[in-house]
């Protein structure tokens, strides 16, 4: 049997990887790294711990193979909105990210396993520390870019530097999904970051 046809043991071990990862996804964002167990994560994910170990030996590789599928989300989706480069795009480039925060609500767990992990990870012994430390110096550089880019073509308005503006940015999107995940009722992630980058860009108000 052909395996690249979408049938055969290559196509049967990629399924059990995907439950193995969001299983991952929801014992990580709920117990944290240091919760989760492999054995609860192989029950979460209907395999045998052998089968998992098969996968994955080490919690460490599940994490990262984790957090590599949520940046692989992330950045499917900035590029399917033609916001891959705040540079040359910066008004292109918000409205892609205020997207991707926008789904981000449809996946609770991913953003449950952000605030955790990145909570636990400020320790720098935690084996997340540097993926997220650099992922926030990604980030952030990503919206300087942006601002810079729309500085320099008077469509900011703000006093406040680009590189001190992408901090603020990061810092009220954190947050909010924080206080969503709190309250999820009476928070609007959407309307409060786009109130805000509106207030800084308006040309974000035109489409």
């Amino acid at each position: 049997m052909n395996a690249t046809n979408g049938r055969g043991p290559y196509a049967k071990s990629a399924e059990v990887r995907r439950r193995i990862l969001e299983a991952c996804v929801d014992a990580f964002g709920e117990t944290g790294f240091y919760g989760a167990t492999m054995k609860d994560i192989a029950k979460r994910a209907e395999i045998s711990h052998t089968g998992l170990l098969h996968h994955f030996s080490r919690k460490e590789d599940l994490l990262i193979a984790v957090l590599e599928l949520r940046d692989e989300r992330g950045a499917q989706f900035l590029k399917s909105a033609d916001a891959i480069d705040p540079a040359a795009h910066p008004v292109e480039a918000l409205r892609g990210m205020l997207a991707v925060i926008v789904d981000s609500e449809l996946q609770p767990g991913i953003m449950e396993l952000h605030c955790v992990l990145s909570g636990e990870a400020t320790s720098p012994g935690h084996p997340a520390h540097t993926y997220f430390a650099n992922r926030y110096r990604s980030v952030r550089r990503f919206y300087t870019e942006a601002y810079t880019a729309l500085a320099e073509r008077g469509e900011l308005r703000s006093e406040v530097d680009p590189a001190t503006l992408a901090a603020m940015t990061l810092a009220l999107i954190n947050g909010l999904q924080a206080q969503w995940l709190f309250d999820r009722d009476s928070v609007t992630m959407e309307s409060a970051i786009r109130a805000f980058l509106v207030s800084v860009v308006p040309g974000l108000v035109a489409r």
